[in-house]
């Protein structure tokens, strides 16, 4: 049994564009803060919702970190982005000239 959001698992966040990632990083980031703010005041009432927030976190940094050093691939659509941005910019300066 996974520990985590559902949304969030391994096979999901491999489809996931990097700015996409850091934006989901963020909110977890946000989320975790609210959490050990409620645990503080004593209004929360899922604990297991910081620990399932915690491995989000962790999950997201390995993805990104995997990335970065090539042994995780980067999804297709943004790997072929910057290809066809070059290819798009190439054809502008034929045209031009």
């Amino acid at each position: 049994m996974a520990i985590g959001s559902k949304d969030l698992t391994t096979t999901d966040l491999d489809k996931i564009e990097d700015s996409v990632l850091i934006e989901e990083l963020k909110k977890a980031k946000e989320e975790l803060f609210n959490l050990r703010f409620q645990s503080a005041t004593g209004q929360l009432e899922s604990h297991g919702r910081l620990k399932a927030v915690k491995r989000d976190i962790a999950r997201i940094y390995t993805i990104i970190r995997e990335r970065e050093l090539g042994i995780r691939a980067v999804p297709a659509v943004a790997a072929a982005a910057p290809k066809a941005k070059k290819a798009a910019a190439e054809a502008a300066t034929t045209e031009e000239a």
